[in-house]
């Protein structure tokens, strides 16, 4: 058993369909067929079980793809390391970046940072920042890019700060916005509960929802048709010239905003391609707010 087999082991596990993991692997479907009895064999015991909504592993396979799965991930540390050790800047990046972050805010800055250090590849995973956190946790990322107030002990970075707005095709007032409809969109939980609370400091009455969409574009794109208000975050609307928009306020006057972050593990710092990512973003974002 080698990297192959263990690249293999977890597709089949992603994948749970043989056709699928083999045009990933880019094998052919009765090679990948063969070396699975070829593991099996080794190990003496059926890995695998088919039925009619896919391949699924036998409770002796689920132990070897977690053998698999983790020495995956040491071979990767080990080349970290060795690379960390290098003077260029160099190896596979791994960033966890939340969804509204990598459309409005993730393109330009890889560019650049490539643009400057050629010789470091980019793996990204997307997800709500509840997710990317808990791939920080667990070790399958160097770098969350994070919104939100998160509680991490180690290595953060204030990355921005933005204002939530009231978003619609016509003119409105906050103050009116328990009369109008809403268009609500599927969100992380941590944004979710802060337009929330400030709902209930500021109204009385409930919130009358009309949609209720799976993201944030098409609930955009419902309000540019005219079809009610949505509180979006300040980021996904620079462009938007089309709609008028109205910053929310606490009863103290201060603005609703919510904060983006860079967080990663202390000892990642010790991988020259996550020491210098880190350090790109500070001077990025200290160029790009003046």
């Amino acid at each position: 058993m080698n990297d192959k087999d263990w690249v293999l082991l977890t597709t089949l596990k992603e994948e749970k369909n043989i056709t699928r993991a083999a045009e990933r692997l880019f094998i052919s479907q009765p090679a990948l067929t063969y070396r699975i009895h070829q593991l099996e064999r080794f190990f003496q015991s059926q890995l695998f079980i088919r039925n009619r909504s896919g391949l699924h592993f036998t409770p002796q396979g689920e132990i070897i793809v977690e053998y698999a799965q983790s020495m995956i991930k040491q071979l990767e540390e080990t080349k970290e390391k060795i690379q960390s050790m290098e003077v260029a800047v160099k190896g596979t990046l791994k960033l966890g970046v939340s969804s509204i972050a990598a459309r409005y805010m993730l393109p330009e800055m890889i560019r650049s940072f490539l643009n400057q250090y050629p010789g470091v590849d980019i793996n990204v995973i997307t997800g709500f920042s509840s997710e990317v956190e808990q791939f920080l946790v667990d070790g399958d990322i160097h770098i969350a890019i994070m919104r939100g107030d998160r509680h991490w002990d180690e290595r953060k970075w204030l990355l921005s700060e933005e204002s939530l707005l009231a978003a619609s095709k016509e003119p409105i007032t906050i103050e009116n916005l328990p009369n109008l409809a809403r268009i609500y969109y599927k969100t992380d939980s941590s944004l979710k509960a802060l337009v929330d609370n400030w709902w209930k400091e500021t109204f009385q009455k409930p919130v009358k929802i009309t949609m209720a969409v799976d993201n944030l574009e098409t609930c955009k794109e419902m309000v540019k048709k005219g079809l009610g208000y949505a509180i979006l975050p300040g980021t996904c609307l620079n462009d938007e010239k089309d709609l008028y928009t109205y910053p929310l306020y606490y009863s103290d006057d201060h603005p609703v905003k919510r904060k983006t972050w860079v967080c990663c593990r202390n000892s990642s710092m010790n991988f020259a391609a996550v020491a210098a990512f880190f350090d790109f973003f500070k001077a990025y974002n200290h160029q790009t707010s003046k």
